[in-house]
């Protein structure tokens, strides 16, 4: 595989902490190098391991980033590291392999890679799904960033304003929700003014779309934020991704 028009020492951009990540993982030295001048050569970093427990061992990043992953690794295959790190939304995959088969790319595909590519690779083809990945990357990013968000507004408010909030995003009126709670309409209506503050929400679709973004299950009590993992990281701004390059 010779990608050395894409390689020129000229054309390498320095990179920089914000720089997008590329993940590469393949047991075959003469791939990893080149994959690693290429990456570099479209201002990428690259991140070079020869098994899926070197991967592993890596810190998790919550920068643009995607993997270039090779299916048959000597110790964990590339299909069952793609189950491993299935809750990493913000790390798309691109599949590459010497010995694919139909079924084997239809198994990748159905569980969210992005391609799935034989060797030899061709450059270009190769950058395009980075480029997309990238994006795709950068999107799962705002948005877990913008939860994030959410979720801390939700953990703000009282008890009684969770009830209310729930018994509300639920089509109950005011009187409604007063007599479920047992309480003063005036009461409800004081909790929900300060419940809809806390939130942000400036009507009551707004508060609905909030609730509805953050799967939030109305039980006992008041609202529930359904398990799901929670991203410790809040993205740079909410700059929308279409059309946005990362090369």
């Amino acid at each position: 595989m010779n990608f050395s028009e894409y390689t020129s020492p000229r054309s390498r951009p320095s990179t920089s902490p914000a720089t997008p990540i590329v993940f590469v993982v393949d047991d075959d030295v003469s791939i990893r190098e080149s994959l690693e001048l290429l990456i570099r050569s479209a201002g990428w970093q690259p991140k070079i391991s020869a098994s899926a427990e070197e991967f592993l061992a890596r810190p998790r990043v919550f920068t643009p980033s995607c993997l270039l992953l090779d299916v048959n690794l000597p110790d964990i295959n590339g299909l069952d590291l793609q189950r491993l790190i299935a809750d990493r939304a913000e790390l798309p995959i691109i599949f590459i392999t010497g010995h694919g088969d139909i079924p084997m790319a239809v198994q990748a595909i159905k569980a969210g890679a992005v391609e799935f590519f034989t060797k030899p690779l061709v450059g270009d083809v190769l950058l395009s799904a980075v480029r997309h990945a990238l994006t795709r990357s950068h999107t799962a990013l705002r948005h877990e960033a913008q939860l994030s968000v959410l979720r801390g507004r939700y953990m703000s408010l009282s008890l009684r304003e969770r009830q209310v909030m729930a018994l509300v995003v639920s089509g109950r009126l005011n009187k409604q929700v007063a007599g479920e709670l047992a309480i003063s309409e005036i009461t409800v209506k004081s909790h929900r003014g300060s419940m809809m503050r806390k939130m942000e929400a400036d009507s009551l679709a707004d508060l609905i779309n909030i609730a509805a973004r953050l799967r939030v299950a109305p039980e006992q009590g008041g609202l529930r934020i359904r398990d799901r993992p929670p991203l410790a990281f809040l993205c740079s701004g909410p700059r929308s991704p279409i059309g946005h390059d990362f090369a």
